[in-house]
């Protein structure tokens, strides 16, 4: 088990639909992050911008983009994540796409569709939450509109690290960043929310602010709005579990069930 984990988020104005330009914008900021660096997250869609026509971009999972994130994975020896479009037995997902440093793949399928999109008319949704063993870690990794729903997040399995990944637009931005902190608080979870900056094809502004949180919903790292760029911060999972024992608030959470 590793106490410190190096984290890396990229906060970038994507191409649109264009996963050639996005996987050399990332690859070239990869090779400018720390060296140390023990997990990097992408944003939502991170090869194409948010978009409603799969068919116009879908890959497979032995394509170009999954490909690449295993070849980044295991030359820079850390994990890396984001989520992209996948079709797969006649059926498209927005799906998140975890690769550990040794090449090995776990995925975790969108649950919640932006259905003010139309997202679930294009998009198959996911019915089953990824924790991520790395390095003793335990991940939680979700996607953008999961955000907005507590039961979905709520830290049943004692995880360690949520993830968020977004295209998440300007005019709500104020609830990303509320929301973000909510759930670190309520899950006394660190957690990361990597977004998009930049105007899309469909005219909507991202304006970024990618954040890194703390267990008690302080900021460890934050990029400006609109910037191009990086949040990094080192975490203590030690540190974590040290007051998760002291104040006890997960041992008195409601049980529930979700059904579908």
């Amino acid at each position: 088990m590793t106490d410190k984990m190096n984290i890396v988020g990229i906060q970038a104005d994507l191409f649109w639909e264009n996963p050639m330009k996005n996987l050399a914008f990332f690859e070239e900021k990869i090779n400018e992050i720390p060296k140390n660096t023990d997990l990097v997250v992408l944003p939502e869609m991170f090869t194409t911008g948010f978009t409603m026509k799969p068919e116009n971009v879908a890959e497979k999972m032995d394509g170009i983009s999954v490909s690449w994130m295993v070849k980044m994975a295991i030359e820079n020896q850390f994990a890396i994540t984001g989520s992209l479009v996948i079709s797969h037995e006649n059926k498209y997902f927005n799906r998140l796409v975890f690769v550990h440093p040794s090449g090995k793949i776990e995925t975790y399928d969108k649950r919640h569709s932006f259905t003010l999109a139309g997202e679930h008319k294009v998009y198959t949704s996911g019915k089953e939450k990824l924790i991520v063993d790395y390095k003793g870690w335990k991940i939680c990794p979700l996607i953008c509109y999961d955000l907005r729903f507590p039961v979905w997040a709520r830290n049943t399995e004692n995880y360690d690290l949520l993830i968020f990944m977004a295209n998440w637009p300007v005019t709500r931005i104020k609830a990303w960043k509320t929301l973000l902190k909510a759930r670190a608080i309520e899950n006394m979870s660190y957690v990361i929310g990597v977004n998009r900056t930049g105007k899309d094809f469909n005219n909507y502004d991202y304006s970024g602010n990618s954040l890194l949180i703390d267990y008690l919903g302080e900021e460890l790292s934050k990029l400006p709005k609109n910037n191009v760029g990086i949040i990094k911060a080192t975490i203590s999972k030690k540190d974590q579990n040290n007051l998760r024992e002291k104040l006890g608030f997960l041992n008195d959470m409601d049980s529930f069930e979700i059904r579908f």
